[in-house]
Formats: C-alpha cells, structure tokens, sequence
C-alpha cells in the first residue's frame, strides 16, 4: 500500500493534459465557430476540475491510518469518482444546451479542415493518456484513478463524435448535422457518468465484496469447512483499494486457546493470499455453546427473561 503515494503522478498528468486540450479545443472552437467543438472544449474544462479533484483524494487516500481514521483513509477515492460522474452528467447537459441552441440557430462552419486537425491532436493525447490511467487504475485498485481515465474516454468519444460531425457538414453543408451529433454523444457520455455515481454509491454505503471475489473467499473456507470447521457472520466490504472481511470461527470447545489461534492464523493467511490487501477479522467461539449462535447478525439477539 506505500506505493500509493506515488498515484498523485497519474493526476498531475491529467492536469497537465487537461490544459493542454483545452487550450487546443478552445482554439479549433475559435477557428471554426463550431458548437461541436465548443462542447469539446467545455468537456475538457470539466477534465481539469475533475482531476484536480482526484489529486486531492489521492493525496488524502494515501495517508496512514490515524487516531481519528483507524481504518485509513481509503475511502475518500469514491468521493473523488462520485465527484467526477457527477461533473460528467454537468458535460453532457452543457453540451446538449449548447447543441440545441446551434439547431435553433444553425450556422456555417469556417475553417474545418484546421479545426478538424487541432481536435484530432487533442483526441490522440486524451486516448494515450486515458490508456495510461486505465491501466495504473487497475493496477493498483484505485477507483479516482479509473474514474478520471474513463472520464478522459468520454472527451476522446465526444472528440470523436464532433469530428464527424464537422466532417461531414463540411462535405455536405447540412449544418443541422453539427448540433444532432453533438447530442448523440451527450447522451452516450450519461451513461458512463452514471455508472461512476453508482461504483461511488455502493464503496459510500459499504457494500459487499463483488461476487466473483466472495466466490474466492467461499472456496479459501472450503478446506476448512470439509475439516468440521464453522464459520457464520461473514460480512465483507471494500474502502478504495482495501478490502475488509470479517466472520466468526466455531470450532470443538475442547480445543486449547493455542490450537484455536493457530487455525485462525492459517485461516487469516489464506484469505489474504487469496484477496490481496484484505483486513482480515475473525472471533473463536466453542461450537457447543449456544451463545456462539446469537451473534450470527449485525446486531446481537439477547436472550430475553419473562418479568412478572
């Protein structure tokens, strides 16, 4: 986990791009008088807030723990992601507004072919520099990281999308063309900015490990279950790029303390090699006891006394 401290790299790289295709965007806009490419320009403008608001998470995520954040501080990434969709969802309704406003009003495009260069150069630098964010993304589990990358894939699909569009009015002088794709890929970045909110919504809210890696959990357990070993209260959650397991142990309660904490090292071990940079809780119960079986939800079933 130290070399988390490293991805505030990745962020001030995408500052850095984010300047440079405004700039760039904002130029071919001024060319051409292209509302296509206004939207351009104004998605990449959202690009630099966002990453300027993924550095700061970052910078916070890769804190130690502390008095106040025994768990760390993880957690703060899915701010940045939610922060981010939501930015995306603002993009496409600017560009949607403006879109509108260039079908009520439709004008020519001057000087598409150096528009259309100026904002293909912008779309190759967002397409390597996202490649890069989705891959360092991954890598290291950082959800702010593979939100800014998918947020510069937005900017490289709307570039796309504008290109065509300019493209094409310039070929068949039908104007309306540059507003109505404009729109089309307004509505197509929605989605990926709602699914970034959701990904942010589910880290806020704790919710479980993904199936796939419960399914790896379950078979660390089996060996042990096919053993006689119990486990119940089995709760599971992911903060950034750190996951947490916790379940109980219910073994014979003829056990000494020293083999019962022996298995639960091994247990311990086995979960962590197999979920990597997972916190792993486990409690030791006697199997006999009934007690051992009160405690199996979020909150403790106590044995309640008739009082007469």
């Amino acid at each position: 986990m130290n070399g988390r401290a490293t991805l505030t790299r990745f962020a001030w790289l995408s500052i850095a791009v984010a300047i440079v295709t405004i700039s760039l965007k904002a130029g071919a806009y001024l060319v051409t008088g292209s509302v296509g490419l206004l939207s351009d320009a104004l998605e990449s403008l959202v690009n630099l807030v966002a990453a300027i608001i993924a550095l700061i998470a970052l910078t916070i995520a890769a804190q130690p723990p502390d008095e106040d954040h025994s768990y760390g501080h993880e957690k703060a990434e899915y701010f940045s992601s939610g922060v981010e969709g939501a930015l995306i969802l603002i993009a496409a309704l600017s560009i949607a507004f403006a879109a509108v406003g260039r079908i009520l009003h439709p004008q020519p495009i001057e000087q598409p072919e150096l528009g259309l260069t100026i904002a293909v150069i912008a779309s190759l630098v967002n397409l390597v520099v996202a490649q890069i964010l989705i891959r360092a993304g991954r890598r290291h589990e950082s959800i702010t990281l593979e939100a800014d990358a998918h947020h510069l894939m937005t900017d490289v699909y709307t570039s796309a999308g504008v290109i065509i569009g300019v493209g094409l009015v310039s070929l068949t002088g039908w104007y309306l063309l540059d507003p109505l794709i404009a729109l089309a890929v307004a509505g197509h970045i929605v989605w990926t900015g709602v699914q970034l909110l959701r990904r942010s919504v589910a880290g806020l809210m704790d919710t479980s490990l993904p199936a796939d890696e419960r399914e790896v959990l379950d078979a660390t357990l089996a060996p042990f279950r096919d053993q006689g070993i119990i486990f119940h209260a089995l709760r599971t959650r992911q903060s950034g790029a750190r996951r947490f397991v916790s379940f109980h142990v219910l073994v014979p309660g003829t056990w000494s303390v020293h083999r019962g904490h022996t298995l639960l090292e091994q247990v311990e071990r086995d979960v962590r090699r197999a979920l990597p940079n997972t916190t792993v809780f486990t409690h030791l119960e006697p199997i006999e006891d009934p007690a051992s079986f009160q405690d199996t939800t979020l909150d403790r079933v106590e044995e309640t006394k008739d009082q007469h």
